[in-house]
């Protein structure tokens, strides 16, 4: 028996992320909550504002759906240390929206970051 879905259920999950993220911080290591992950929190080094049309819904690359997070240039980096996740964040509503793991960088208090553009992909059921 096949599996199908509508663009419109996986478009409701992506849309949740483009509707409510409002800040995108570099993490050392993985938050475990939207605590660790917000500015001061135990793995923050990096935060930059984010708002609806950094954001966009689409197609996925092989098939599914996905939204595609905008490249971010000149962030001020605020703590010292290894940068190796990213994270969506919801400040209203204090919620983790999500995480990903990234090339680890080492950044430096005072210097700028860029961040570039990424996807959240979620793939059509498989048979």
């Amino acid at each position: 028996m096949g599996k199908k879905v509508d663009d419109s259920v996986l478009d409701a999950a992506l849309n949740e992320i483009k509707n409510k993220c409002n800040l995108m911080t570099a993490c050392a290591g993985e938050p475990a909550n939207f605590t660790a992950a917000n500015v001061g929190g135990a793995n923050f080094l990096a935060d930059v504002a984010m708002i609806g049309t950094d954001f966009t819904v689409s197609n996925g690359d092989v098939n599914g759906r996905k939204v595609a997070i905008a490249s971010k240039a000149g962030i001020t980096v605020d703590n010292t240390g290894t940068a190796d996740h990213v994270a969506l964040l919801d400040t209203v509503g204090s919620v983790l929206l999500y995480v990903t793991t990234s090339t680890a960088l080492g950044l430096t208090s005072g210097s700028s970051l860029t961040l570039g553009a990424w996807d959240v992909e979620i793939a059509d059921p498989s048979v």
